[in-house]
C-alpha cells in the first residue's frame, strides 16, 4: 500500500509540476499585435506597374532571388548587386547592370537586401554595407544563450516580439516607409515572403493576400513584412495579422479560381488559393501567423508561380512592350545556405531540446530550399517558351506598335540564362570559412566583408552570368583558374 501511496504521490508532483512549468512558459509568451489595417474600400492597388518610359533598356530583364541566412545571406547578396554594379561601368552609368535589374525577391535575410534594393534601388546600394551589414540588427534583441528567460521565452512561442529586428530595420533603412511607398517612389517589382505556419504555405505580402484579408496593404511598414519574413522559429515569436473578413465583401478574383482548378498548376498555387479562401472565412481564419519565409520557400519562388496564374495571358509579369522589346533575361539565386556538419553527428545520443528544434527547422528549410530552385526553374522554362508563343503570334503591325520598329526583328530571339551563385566553386579555404559564419543578424565586419567578396566572385565566375554577358556583347569576367568548376546550368530551348 505503501509503494502505491508513493507513486500516486510522484505522479500528482510530475502533473503539478508540468501545471506550474506550462504556465511559466504561458506568461513568459511574447505575444505580437496585429500589424495590417482594415481595408476600408475598394481593392489593394499594384505595388509596382512598370511604365515603358522607366525601363533603361528594354532587351535586357534580370531577376534576383536571394535566400535566407541571416546578415551572411544579406551580405552575399549584395555581393551580387555589388558584381552586377561592376560591369558595364562607365561616366554616363556608375551603376553597371543594376538597372537592368527589375525584379527582386527575398526571404529572411536575403529579403532585407531585396527589399532595400526595390525601395532604393541602384543609388542604394553603395551605403547598404555601412547603413545595416556592419551594424548590430540585435540591437533590441534577447538573444543570449545563457539567459534562462530567453530559453523559456524560446520555448514558449519566440524569445523576441516584432518590435525587436522591425525597429531596428525601420531605424537603419526604412525610416517608416510603407508599401505605398514602395510603389510610388519604385519601378521594380518587389516581393517579401514568410511562411504561414497554421497552412503550412509560403506567404506573400501582395495586393491579392490583403484583398482577401481586407487588409490595407499600401499601410503596411516595410521593416515589419522583412522582419515577418525573417522570423526565425524560436528566436522569433510569430508575426501576427488579423483576417478582417466581416470587414468587406471579398471575391476572389477569376483567374485565382481558374488557377485552384487547373489539374497543371503547381500543387504550391492551388494550396495559395485554398490558404486565401479561408482568409476570407471568419470561422476558419481569425489571426494569420508569419514566419521565417525559409521554411516552406527559400527562394519566394511561389510569387512567380502567382504573377503568371494572375496575368492569364503568356507573357505576365512582363507588359506586352517589355515582351517585344526584351531579347535577354537573366535570373540568378542567391544561397548562401551553409554545409557545416553539427557535432551530434559524431555520438550515438542526441540531438536533443533545442539542438533537435533547430535541425527539424533546418531540415525543413534545407528541403525547401531545393525544392524551390527546382520550382524556379521549371516556371522560367514554361514562362520563356510562352513569351516566344505570344511574340511570334503577332502581326508585323502589332510589332510596330509595341515595339516602335520591325527593324532586326526576330520572334525567336529571346533567352533565358538561369543561374544559382553559391559557395560552390570558390576556393577550398574560403568556402570554409563562410561555412563558419552563424545564422545571426550581428556579424564581426570581417565575416561580413568575407560574405560579399565571395558573392562578388561567385557570380563573377558563374558560367550562366558569363555566358549572358557575352550573349550582349560584354565580354565576361576571368575567372579564377584555382578554383573550382561551377557545373553549368542548362539554358532553356527555344520552342520550335
Amino acid at each position: 500500500m505503501a509503494t502505491k501511496n508513493n507513486a500516486l504521490k510522484s505522479r500528482l508532483s510530475l502533473r503539478h509540476w508540468l501545471g506550474a512549468a506550462t504556465l511559466l512558459l504561458a506568461g513568459c509568451a511574447v505575444t505580437n499585435a496585429p500589424i495590417n489595417a482594415v481595408l476600408t474600400s475598394g481593392k489593394n492597388a499594384p505595388v509596382t506597374q512598370v511604365s515603358t518610359d522607366a525601363l533603361a533598356d528594354d532587351s535586357l530583364f534580370i531577376g534576383l532571388a536571394f535566400s535566407g541566412g541571416g546578415h551572411r545571406a544579406s551580405s552575399f547578396s549584395y555581393g551580387m548587386l555589388k558584381a552586377l554594379q561592376s560591369v558595364g561601368q562607365s561616366p554616363g552609368n556608375p551603376h553597371g547592370l543594376l538597372p537592368h535589374v527589375r525584379l527582386v525577391t527575398g526571404v529572411s535575410g536575403g529579403s532585407v537586401t531585396a527589399a532595400w534594393y526595390g525601395f532604393s534601388g541602384p543609388a542604394g546600394v553603395n551605403g547598404f554595407r555601412e547603413r545595416y551589414l556592419i551594424q548590430n540588427a540585435e540591437k533590441y534583441m534577447s538573444n543570449s544563450a545563457f539567459n534562462p528567460l530567453t530559453i523559456v521565452r524560446g520555448l514558449s512561442g519566440g524569445a523576441n516580439g516584432r518590435k525587436t529586428f522591425a525597429r531596428f530595420l525601420n531605424e537603419a533603412l526604412f525610416k517608416g516607409a510603407t508599401f505605398g511607398d514602395l510603389a510610388r517612389r519604385s519601378d521594380i517589382i518587389t516581393w517579401i515572403n514568410a511562411s504561414d505556419v497554421a497552412n503550412r504555405t509560403s506567404f506573400l505580402f501582395s495586393p491579392e493576400t490583403f484583398d482577401a484579408l481586407c487588409s490595407d496593404l499600401s499601410k503596411l511598414p516595410l521593416s515589419e513584412a522583412v522582419a515577418a519574413s525573417a522570423a526565425f522559429p524560436l528566436v522569433f515569436s510569430p508575426v501576427v495579422l488579423e483576417a478582417h473578413s466581416t470587414e468587406c465583401d471579398y471575391r476572389e478574383p477569376d483567374w485565382l479560381t481558374s488557377a485552384r482548378h487547373n489539374p497543371e498548376a503547381t500543387s504550391a498555387l492551388r494550396a495559395y488559393g485554398r490558404v486565401l479562401e479561408s482568409y476570407a472565412d471568419a470561422e476558419k481564419v481569425k489571426y494569420v501567423k508569419l514566419l521565417d519565409g525559409g521554411i516552406t520557400d527559400n527562394f519566394g519562388t511561389i510569387a512567380l508561380a502567382v504573377e503568371r496564374a494572375k496575368a492569364q495571358n503568356k507573357f505576365g509579369p512582363l507588359s506586352a512592350e517589355q515582351a517585344v522589346r526584351l531579347k535577354r533575361l537573366l535570373f540568378m539565386v542567391a544561397n548562401s545556405g551553409t554545409e557545416s556538419e553539427p557535432g551530434w553527428t559524431q555520438k550515438q545520443a542526441g540531438p536533443g531540446g533545442i539542438q533537435l528544434a533547430m535541425s527539424i527547422v533546418n531540415s525543413s528549410m534545407g528541403s525547401a530550399t531545393r525544392t524551390a530552385y527546382d520550382t524556379m526553374v521549371l516556371t522560367l522554362n514554361n514562362w520563356h517558351a510562352d513569351v516566344v508563343d505570344y511574340r511570334c503570334s503577332l502581326s508585323l503591325a502589332q510589332v510596330r506598335q509595341l515595339r516602335g520598329t520591325t527593324k532586326d526583328w526576330d520572334c525567336r530571339d529571346l533567352k533565358l540564362f538561369i543561374s544559382e551563385v553559391s559557395f560552390e566553386g570558390l576556393d577550398t579555404d574560403m568556402h570554409d570559412r563562410l561555412n563558419q559564419i552563424p545564422t545571426r543578424l550581428r556579424l564581426e565586419t570581417e565575416q561580413v566583408d568575407l560574405a560579399i567578396e565571395a558573392g562578388q566572385l561567385a557570380t563573377r565566375q558563374n558560367p550562366e552570368f558569363n555566358g549572358f554577358l557575352r550573349s550582349i556583347g560584354l565580354a565576361g569576367p576571368t575567372v579564377d583558374t584555382t578554383a573550382t568548376a561551377i557545373a553549368p546550368r542548362r539554358i532553356a530551348p527555344v520552342r520550335n
